[in-house]
């Protein structure tokens, strides 16, 4: 990726992608049409494509099918993506389980766990091996990223093992907030975190409104 890009710019990369992945290959759509999908101006849209190079025709749009395939290699969707989950729990076994990552091109290679009756077994096909492991495996299987799903008191020991295996990237479950090299990108995926958020908006919105015709939103 160019350097000097907003990273919400990315970020809404895949919300383009999302809604032209719904729509006819050959259809044409503007800048403005792409927009009202997800609430922003047409010109943030343009603004967005713009890091990138030229796109479509001007005071045409662009064609569905075209635009989807060039966001995709923009976000390096046109290769598979190998990952490596740590922690096969409850919340482990969901993600394995997930069929949207492979439909996106993200492949959940290995899974690392200490639990001695998943070790040396297979869950959903997935290998489980102990994280002493990690560093042999990662770098076997060519992995490219990490996720992690274990208890807040063993995500950081988990980061650190990823990254000395050679991973530069982490998706973390976990409510835990880690230290991680300056040469790695993390997100953190914190459920607990959006539920009291939403909490907060909610305990100051007032009153219920209740709905008494179609919402304006659909």
């Amino acid at each position: 990726m160019r350097e000097n890009i907003p990273e919400n710019a990315a970020v809404r990369l895949c919300l383009y992608l999302r809604h032209l992945r719904k729509m006819k290959k050959d259809k044409v759509i503007s800048s403005e049409e792409l927009a009202e999908f997800i609430r922003i101006s047409g010109a943030r849209v343009r603004k967005d494509l713009s890091f990138f190079g030229q796109f479509g025709t001007t005071g045409k749009g662009y064609v569905v099918g075209e635009l989807e395939e060039t966001i995709s290699k923009i976000l390096g969707l046109d290769q598979v993506w190998t990952i490596a989950l740590v922690g096969a729990g409850k919340l482990g076994m969901a993600l394995l389980e997930y069929s949207g990552f492979k439909e996106s091109g993200f492949h959940i290679r290995i899974a690392f766990d200490i639990d001695q009756s998943k070790i040396g077994k297979k869950l959903v096909g997935v290998p489980v091996y102990h994280p002493y492991q990690m560093p042999k495996k990662i770098r076997q299987q060519e992995i490219n990223m990490g996720l992690i799903a274990v208890p807040a008191e063993a995500a950081q020991e988990s980061a650190d093992l990823l990254i000395i295996s050679g991973i530069r990237a982490i998706l973390n479950f976990a409510s835990a907030t880690l230290i991680v090299p300056s040469y790695v990108k993390l997100m953190q995926v914190d459920l607990t975190s959006q539920l009291e958020i939403m909490a907060y908006f909610l305990s100051h919105t007032g009153e219920e409104k209740i709905l008494t015709k179609r919402p304006k939103w659909r």
